[in-house]
């Protein structure tokens, strides 16, 4: 099965775009931190998830991701289609169950790249307040969010009292009006939450 490869979509970089979310420049700064990462974590563990004990890790012959840009890219492409795993094997020449030990093994080795980078992504909003510079563990509970968080809740709209505040914010028809993940700053005035 011949499958995708990097050398193919290097020369396209609209469509490298597209596929992996990252410019070319970006993707060769992170090839180095991605192998070294994968190469760490072969060093130590198998395809198949058990620790390794005879062989070291080498790429063979009819392997399905000869280079690590072709194991970035595999794992890029996955990431920014979240394909099912049998078009995601099928796009890069290898069956389903190959697929699925590839993600397992280059997920970790693509989190540990963009940790030593500094670039992981920010598993709550107290890290992603440090990272954008907005205080520590030390800010406190009240502490003002970043203009693009929110809280997931939903909001009923209040109909304004005013006649002239009404014609703005309220249609006229008799249903409930509600507003998801927007700030109460953006909606009508004289609504309260």
């Amino acid at each position: 099965m011949a499958g995708l490869r990097f050398t193919a979509l290097q020369s396209r970089p609209m469509e490298f775009l597209d596929f992996t979310s990252v410019t070319l420049d970006e993707f060769q700064l992170l090839v180095p931190p991605f192998e070294a990462a994968f190469q760490a974590r072969m060093a130590a563990w198998r395809m198949d998830g058990k620790p390794r004990t005879a062989r070291r890790f080498t790429v063979y012959k009819n392997c399905p991701l000869p280079t690590p840009e072709d194991r970035l890219l595999f794992i890029l492409v996955y990431l920014k289609t979240y394909a099912l795993q049998v078009v995601q094997g099928r796009l890069f020449g290898m069956v389903q169950g190959k697929a699925n030990q590839w993600i397992h093994v280059l997920l970790p080795a693509l989190l540990a790249a963009l940790r030593a980078l500094g670039d992981a992504p920010a598993r709550s909003l107290t890290a992603l307040a440090q990272r954008l510079g907005g205080g520590g563990a030390g800010t406190r509970r009240h502490a003002r969010r970043p203009p693009f968080a929110h809280d997931g809740t939903e909001r009923r709209i209040v109909r304004p009292q005013d006649p002239a505040e009404q014609t703005d914010c309220y249609s006229g028809k008799k249903k409930d009006h509600t507003v998801k993940n927007v700030p109460s700053s953006t909606l009508c005035s004289s609504s309260s939450f």
